[in-house]
């Protein structure tokens, strides 16, 4: 059986609070260099989602062998990097950081005109720190972000406890689907509201595309509700640079209303495009082509 996500993070409670306590005591640069060691272990010992990425590396982008090696650590250490600045932008390293834009017109657009628009993107760079960059610009309360997040609560309760109050609102997939008419609710009011459009989970429909060469599964939900509603959509991703800087890119999508397929083939193309620049900053450790880890 292909392995999938189940929608949670790895790591326990104390590794949280003693990763943090050497973050907060001494600083970005020695917790990016205990990193590296809690890396190494994901690198030896997470062999399913090694897999799964090495599989991205050597099929899908045709690097080498030794080279795809070399980049799941690579990979396992950017994401690190990425969750360790999400931390230290939210608490006291903040102007540590410098942010750049490229099409950030087009979000201003939309929240000037008060009508409520949709944001894709995806479990790629680091969107979840743009609204601290971005308060300054805007009423951030309007950018709602769709999540199914299910994390363990000890560890989601220490987090929060740690960080500053983030003024984006988040929306939580449920069961019930009561949270569309949340959705609905926040485009009446003018606002933003983001999706993740690369990570589905088990058991919810999907929509096939070709994405770097072979057809691959996209959560359904997304381009149907964007297709469907009478609102601008964009492609939105935050990336890290080479030091302390993230660059958001912005992206207007032209498909038409009511075709989902010729909106998610949009956005595989802009996913392309972005993983030429950032190849290390995608972070999906499951089978996301279809049988790939079989082959």
């Amino acid at each position: 059986m292909a392995t999938e996500w189940k929608g949670k993070s790895k790591g326990t409670l104390l590794g949280y609070k003693l990763y943090i306590f050497f973050l907060k005591t001494f600083g970005i640069g020695t917790a990016y260099f205990i990193l590296r060691f809690i890396v190494l272990y994901y690198f030896l010992f997470s062999f399913e989602s090694s897999k799964a990425i090495y599989y991205y590396f050597k099929k899908r982008l045709k690097y080498s062998t030794s080279k795809s090696i070399l980049c799941i650590y690579k990979n396992y250490y950017m994401l690190g990097k990425v969750l360790t600045d999400r931390f230290a932008i939210s608490t006291a390293f903040k102007d540590k950081f410098t942010y750049t834009h490229d099409g950030i017109e087009h979000i201003d657009h939309l929240l000037k005109q008060n009508k409520g628009g949709i944001l894709i993107s995806g479990h790629i760079g680091n969107f979840e720190v743009s609204h601290y960059f971005l308060e300054s610009r805007y009423s951030i309360s309007k950018i709602h972000m769709v999540t199914t997040h299910a994390e363990r609560e000890n560890i989601k309760e220490y987090m929060e406890s740690q960080v500053s109050e983030s003024s984006m609102e988040f929306i939580v997939v449920k069961d019930d689907m009561s949270h569309i008419f949340e959705i609905h609710a926040a485009l009446d009011k003018g606002g933003l509201v983001v999706f993740t459009g690369d990570r589905y989970l088990p058991g919810t429909k999907t929509l096939k595309q070709e994405f770097l060469g072979s057809e691959a599964e996209f959560p359904m939900g997304p381009y149907v509700l964007a297709s469907r509603l009478k609102v601008p959509v964009l492609f939105v991703y935050v990336m890290k640079g080479p030091k302390r800087e993230y660059h958001l890119y912005a992206r207007k999508a032209v498909a038409k209303a009511r075709d989902p397929q010729a909106l998610l083939k949009e956005y595989t193309l802009s996913m392309e495009w972005i993983l030429k620049k950032y190849p290390l900053q995608w972070f999906n450790y499951f089978d996301f082509w279809k049988d790939s880890l079989k082959k």
